[in-house]
């Protein structure tokens, strides 16, 4: 007796692979580097939020650095195919140009983060609040099943 597994053969590898490219820039641009002197502020990894990922429990924690941003009116959290996406935007004063600065380094701006989830969370258990400049968010991990038994086909001579 013959036993045959049926695999996934990547049917969607192109989505698959555009959120890896999209992980990937996230965590280059992550990564600590001085910006040389005299570039602009749009240096790579000035549009990253910030995060601590850890486990607590049954439960993934996710803490976003955001300072100074309204939740209600600057942030959207939304979940597709199994990758988390922040996005916020910080915004600037209207009256900045008479206040007569010497120095302006206070960043303004889109920003945004994606994060995979674990397998099998449901969208709806995400839940998400802001603190102090934090955004914690809570995602419940479902217990682990094991590996699935593959699927016995029969072969029948002819």
């Amino acid at each position: 007796m013959s036993t045959l597994a049926r695999r996934d053969r990547g049917a969607d590898l192109v989505s698959r692979f555009g959120r890896m490219d999209r992980i990937f820039d996230e965590w280059m641009r992550s990564l600590p580097m001085r910006r040389p002197f005299g570039l602009g502020w749009d240096w790579p990894g000035e549009d990253l939020i910030r995060v601590d990922e850890y486990r607590d429990g049954a439960t993934e924690v996710i803490r976003a650095e955001l300072p100074g941003i309204d939740p209600d009116e600057d942030v959207e959290l939304s979940v597709t195919d199994g990758v988390l996406r922040i996005t916020a935007e910080r915004r600037i004063e209207d009256k900045t140009e008479d206040k007569g600065y010497l120095r302006h380094e206070l960043r303004y701006g889109s920003l945004t983060r994606s994060l995979p989830l674990p397998e099998g969370v449901s969208d709806s258990d995400i839940s998400a609040t802001y603190k102090d400049g934090i955004l914690e968010i809570r995602i419940p991990i479902p217990e682990q099943t094991g590996a699935a038994e593959p699927t016995k086909i029969a072969i029948t001579k002819g």
